[in-house]
């Protein structure tokens, strides 16, 4: 039986992935469809799905990192960017084809070259209305499980590697910090556009990788820190208030404050702003790992579809949301009526459905079978926590 469909899931987990792609969707249906602020609130704050989604791809690659290594088990490399691979690679060169095969349909103004879109690097010197824009966070994403696995590999050889593992966490959160502090001195408030925000605070990885740390420090509390990590899962309902709290403050803090109209974030915003995001959505994450959590508890109706869709999703939605808009329009229908809106969503979905079921789902059964407990490599392919899909960003 498929353990990739069959594996049981976190409620949690499910839940918040399932909020951040739609938070993106509502973020790109005015990027792309509406030009205007379609629904509310959640428009305003939609990017910030992808900083979700960070925090939870840092903590389920993390943990598949360092769970091994706590318990001294082997951990391969090779296994490691292989598994990678086959989740990532065939829903994102499905869609990268889509975008050369149909240029004038889903092209926009300029794109990378092609070897930057086959390597992950089309995020530097990316700006904002160039071709598959969206793809800048998985370039972050598969920049740091290139990275992090051979830190953490290093860092284990030396004596003292766990101490040694808060240290290096610690400068890279401080060296992320200084970096956009430094980029925005640079570049931000004698910038002319957003363009400039966009290209090297923003798109860049220099700026942003930090923001997967906070889910990598909740898998170094649960893999080498197990008396702790157990109190702090004890106060469950505690950490989603206080979880809830400060996304809620944050969302605040970015919407209506220290922001240059036209451009971007302010400097302490720039600053410090994004890793207080990731925190707060670790809180809640934490939350979502407790089992005396409501966010645990509770199983959200389609929650858990839309979090296994969510990278197809993710991919897919954007080039639908164009496709959708010259047809619909010819035929007399509102796409900022709800009518309309329902029509491109329900699209947008079913179209990462058939990308998650025609393109990922094969490949996920060939990794269970390569790496299953019975299969030739005798590994365990996942543990119920690391199935929930990863994901993509915002703009």
């Amino acid at each position: 039986m498929n353990e990739y469909k069959t594996v049981a899931r976190l409620n949690g987990l499910d839940t918040l992935r399932a909020a951040a792609i739609v938070l993106v969707l509502a973020y790109h249906y005015m990027v792309v469809v509406s030009g205007k602020n379609t629904f509310g609130f959640m428009t305003e704050i939609g990017w910030t799905g992808v900083d979700l989604f960070f925090v939870l791809s840092g903590y389920l690659i993390g943990n598949q990192i360092l769970s091994p290594i706590a318990q001294r088990r082997d951990f391969s490399l090779k296994t490691f960017y292989i598994k990678r691979l086959l989740r990532t690679l065939p829903n994102y060169y499905f869609i990268l084809a889509m975008y050369f095969i149909f240029p004038f349909a889903l092209g926009e103004k300029g794109a990378a070259p092609t070897w930057q879109f086959l390597t992950f690097t089309q995020n530097f010197g990316l700006r904002p209305g160039q071709t598959f824009t969206h793809s800048w966070s998985l370039c972050i994403e598969e920049q740091f499980y290139l990275i992090l696995p051979a830190i953490a590999l290093l860092v284990a050889s030396f004596k003292g590697s766990r101490r040694l593992g808060w240290i290096a966490i610690g400068f890279a959160v401080v060296a992320g910090m200084v970096a956009r502090g430094m980029a925005w001195l640079e570049h931000g408030h004698n910038a002319i556009s957003a363009y400039d925000y966009y290209e090297h605070i923003y798109y860049s990885s220099f700026t942003r990788f930090d923001e997967l740390l906070p889910g990598v420090v909740i898998a170094m509390l649960k893999n080498f820190h197990v008396s702790t990590y157990s109190k702090i899962l004890r106060k469950g309902n505690v950490l989603f208030v206080v979880g809830l709290a400060a996304v809620g403050t944050m969302f605040y803090l970015f919407s209506h404050f220290l922001v240059i109209a036209g451009y971007g974030f302010g400097f302490f915003m720039t600053t410090f702003g994004y890793p207080l995001l990731a925190t707060s959505f670790a809180i809640l994450t934490l939350s979502a790992l407790s089992p005396n959590s409501v966010l645990h508890r509770v199983r959200v109706p389609g929650a858990a579809s839309i979090a296994l869709w969510s990278y197809a999703i993710y991919l897919a939605h954007k080039p639908i949301f164009k496709l959708a808009i010259s047809p619909l329009t010819k035929i007399g229908i509102d796409t900022d009526s709800v009518f309309g809106i329902g029509i491109i969503m329900t699209v947008s979905l079913f179209g990462g459905w058939l990308l998650f079921r025609l393109v990922e789902t094969p490949f996920m059964e060939l990794r269970a079978r390569m790496y299953s407990v019975n299969g030739p490599n005798g590994q365990a392919m996942a543990t119920r926590e690391e199935v929930v899909p990863k994901q993509g960003g915002a703009a």
